[in-house]
């Protein structure tokens, strides 16, 4: 039977524009995602021609072939590679900053470091050379002491000033080199040092009686050796004490009788000096005893000492904060850069 009109305009459609037919027979977006679809179903399926269900007509309609489905199963994992890299990176990132805020606090520790110490060794350059200059000009003034006859203030500016420059020279390799265990020599030898003033001044003030006894009794039998041969440095000693501070023996004038086995003193115990002014009578000499009068002298310039005492303290303890500081600081850069 033939179709009506009617029915034949239901299935009539209008030609395209330039003359071709519409996308849906020729080519046109929908029979490419059909053909898409129509081919894995075909070659899956094993149908051949339209490919069954999965043709190109009914492509729209066609279920994905195994392989589809599988490139849909594996895309997630590499979205899972991304974001693993992604973490990975930022990790990275994060490490790489928190490793230049290390080194960044190990070059500023560094400069304060080096610069501490550079200060601490050209003190130790000027202790040295007061001493070398106080022997040279100086020589002959000695200890007043008989049981430590090397235990002049040369000699002290001397030790003192190249073991300074040592510890200023330790720090100021083990800064520049960022060595740790130079810093940690450093840290250790001026630990002791402060340490042992610590307790070398505690002694002192616990036992002060018994210090001015043994001080007393010494510098008595180092009354012995003044104006003997090979004793220079010490008759000079006595004399400037003697004629500076204005006194006259260790506790008293009397002390010079047990020395000369006579009424008499040295002429630099005299008021007014003059050639064997010491022969005189006890009206033209100082009566004022030379152990009291230092001491009173240091009494009154306690505070003067104390300060000098509390400014090395906190320099010992700087140096000691700036070597175990850049010691971490060093450890640590090493754990996060290596």
């Amino acid at each position: 039977m033939r179709r009506s009109s009617t029915d034949e305009s239901t299935y009539r459609r209008s030609p395209s524009p330039e003359g071709k037919e519409p996308g849906f027979a020729r080519g046109g977006p929908f029979r490419r995602y059909s053909s898409l679809y129509g081919r894995a179903g075909a070659g899956d399926g094993g149908d051949g021609g339209d490919g069954g269900d999965g043709g190109p007509f009914f492509g729209l309609h066609a279920s994905p072939g195994p392989k589809a489905a599988q490139a849909r199963c594996t895309a997630p994992k590499g979205n899972k590679y991304v974001v693993f890299y992604l973490d990975l990176s930022f990790i990275f990132l994060l490490e790489l900053k928190r490793c230049s805020m290390a080194r960044g606090c190990l070059q500023g520790v560094k400069f304060l470091m080096f610069a501490f110490n550079l200060l601490f060794w050209l003190g130790g350059c000027g202790i040295l050379g007061v001493g070398i200059w106080l022997a040279a000009t100086q020589g002959n003034f000695a200890t007043l002491s008989s049981s430590f006859p090397s235990l002049s203030a040369a000699n002290l500016l001397i030790v003192t000033g190249t073991f300074v420059m040592a510890i200023g020279f330790v720090g100021c390799i083990g800064a520049i080199k960022e060595h740790k265990c130079l810093l940690l020599t450093f840290f250790v030898t001026l630990l002791l040092v402060l340490l042992l003033e610590v307790t070398v001044t505690v002694l002192f003030f616990a036992y002060t009686d018994k210090i001015d006894r043994y001080a007393q009794r010494d510098l008595k039998k180092g009354l012995h050796l003044y104006g003997t041969p090979g004793n220079v440095g010490l008759t000079n000693a006595w004399s400037i004490i003697q004629t500076d501070f204005r006194c006259c023996g260790v506790s008293n004038y009397t002390d010079w009788f047990e020395v000369y086995n006579a009424t008499r003193v040295p002429d630099s115990c005299c008021l007014e000096f003059s050639e064997s002014c010491g022969l005189h009578a006890p009206g033209t000499w100082w009566k004022a005893p030379c152990y009291e009068t230092v001491k009173t002298w240091l009494q009154e310039n306690l505070l003067a000492v104390g300060i000098f005492g509390l400014c090395t303290a906190l320099v010992q303890l700087l140096g000691l904060t700036f070597a175990m500081t850049m010691y971490c600081q060093v450890v640590k850069a090493d754990t996060y850069c290596a």
